[in-house]
């Protein structure tokens, strides 16, 4: 792998080298601890939650059949697509906040501060409820264990899952390394276990008879496609999770590219393995109304002793998931109001132990308040507003950024530039088309209150632009010799 430097040259990713990094450290508050196996880690543990338990049914029910394989592919073309454009810019602009960070540096030019203050808006909102599906899908295969619970023990447990998660954040991030680690070796255990139970009672007959025209490219499996594709992104969204920690990687210039890359790549062949094995044991027409078919694949393999105990471990992961996203997710606050485009509150670090901890309590309660609502209105709210703003908006701020800002550092430059850029802008817009009517007009209803809520902070708070003048501040151009810090 040949990435190119800013100058043109070819170079490998860069290797780790040893750096002073104490003014840094100074000056953004964080230690750059998390090397690349913690890196990967992160990212796989929050991809890998309980998402894909909770969503083969509906994959397999969106596809009509075993050719559902196809939308986990889908997902991982357009994930990885999505991922080489993090790699780039969380290589280049290594800070705690990603997006926001990408979009203050590329948007400065012609809007001021608009768009990471949108950014933001909807990251407050968007990040906690991905984490309030994997806490409503804890309690759902916690209820393969503790049947007929009532709607008011559900809430009360899903208060007490994010009261955990938050005591579990409370704390240093050298110790939530070896935690994550922990998790991480946890999760893959019980996905393992899941498959190996499938394709020891694997018949190829289910798997891979598909049913009449399947393949056939007509309206319907174009449908079946996009209501796959939101389901697949879904369950492959967190391998953005690094770039979110930017200030606390350590080497970010080739940590983050390769914790996305190889994240991605991992996690598909976790998927594939996961979905070909369910179906080679349960009629795909079972699995399309199954809410718990990892437990119910355990338990035809290998009776319900076991299966309790696997469902245990699923457990474990859901709640790993929602541990390692929050862990990155309330960094993004944190730097917005360290540069004055977000309240002050979230500005602040812990005094001892060094971690975001306003924005981490905020995103919690807005996760609690989430998981009340159902999974289904939770997915299609979030992955609208997302892809909106986000996805959308990072196409732009790369092309952007290699124009305005020619001569930054850039650790790692994007291969086949910029094929990957023009598949992931019109995979999302697909994303976005299929998402349904409601789900696009509430995303949009909600941009509409950020712009309002905006130009309220510019004109009486800030006297930023359109009401003053806008502040051009090329913090990475300006500082390269911190683009690639290994401290």
């Amino acid at each position: 792998m040949n990435p190119s430097s800013a100058d043109g040259q070819s170079h490998s990713l860069p290797s780790e080298t040893t750096q002073n990094g104490a003014s840094e450290q100074a000056r953004s508050g964080f230690i750059r601890s998390v090397k690349l196996p913690t890196a990967i880690a992160i990212n796989m543990t929050q991809m890998c939650g309980i998402g894909p338990f909770i969503t083969i049914p509906l994959m397999v029910a969106a596809f009509a059949g075993p050719q559902a394989i196809l939308g986990w592919i889908a997902g991982a073309i357009l994930a990885l697509a999505d991922g080489l454009i993090w790699a780039e810019l969380g290589a280049a602009m290594p800070g705690a906040g990603g997006t926001y960070i990408y979009f203050r540096e590329a948007f400065q030019y012609r809007t001021g501060r608009l768009m990471p203050f949108i950014f933001v808006w909807t990251a407050v909102l968007y990040i906690p409820l991905i984490m309030s599906t994997g806490v409503i899908g804890l309690v759902s295969y916690l209820g393969y264990i503790w049947p007929n619970m009532s709607q008011w023990e559900i809430y009360l447990v899903s208060l007490v899952i994010v009261g955990i998660v938050l005591f579990a954040l409370y704390r240093r991030i050298e110790s939530i390394g070896v935690l994550t680690n922990v998790l991480f070796c946890i999760m893959l255990l019980s996905i393992g276990l899941v498959i190996i139970a499938a394709f020891t009672h694997f018949n190829p007959g289910l798997a891979f008879t598909y049913p009449p025209n399947a393949f056939t490219l007509n309206g319907a499996f174009f449908a079946g496609l996009g209501a796959g594709l939101i389901v697949g992104i879904y369950d492959y969204l967190g391998y953005n999770t690094t770039a979110y920690m930017g200030s606390e990687i350590r080497n970010p210039g080739r940590v983050i590219p390769w914790s996305i890359i190889v994240s991605i790549l991992g996690i598909m062949v976790l998927y594939l393995a996961l979905n070909i094995g369910v179906l080679g044991v349960v009629p795909w027409q079972t699995v399309a109304k199954s809410s718990s078919i990892a437990s119910l694949v355990l338990e035809r393999a290998w009776g319900k002793g076991i299966s309790y105990v696997v469902t245990g471990l699923i457990i474990i992961t859901a709640f790993a998931s929602v541990f390692a996203g929050l862990l990155g997710g309330s960094r993004v606050p944190y730097n917005a109001a360290r540069d004055g485009v977000f309240l002050r509150q979230f500005g602040k670090l812990h005094p001892r132990y060094h971690f975001p901890h306003i924005a981490l309590i905020v995103m919690c309660i807005i996760t609690a308040i989430g998981a009340f609502f159902s999974l289904s209105v939770v997915i299609n709210m979030l992955i609208a507003v997302m892809v909106l703003i986000q996805s959308i908006g990072q196409v732009v701020a790369l092309t952007v950024l290699r124009r305005r800002q020619p001569n930054l550092r850039r650790p790692y430059r994007m291969w086949l530039y910029p094929l990957p850029s023009i598949i992931a802008l019109v995979g999302w817009a697909y994303v976005y088309y299929s998402s349904g009517l409601l789900p696009i007009v509430l995303s949009l209803v909600w941009v509409a209150a950020g712009v309002i809520a905006y130009l309220l902070w510019a004109r009486f708070v800030e006297h930023t632009w359109p009401f003053g003048p806008k502040e051009i501040k090329e913090e990475y151009l300006e500082q390269p010799e911190e683009a690639g810090i290994s401290a």
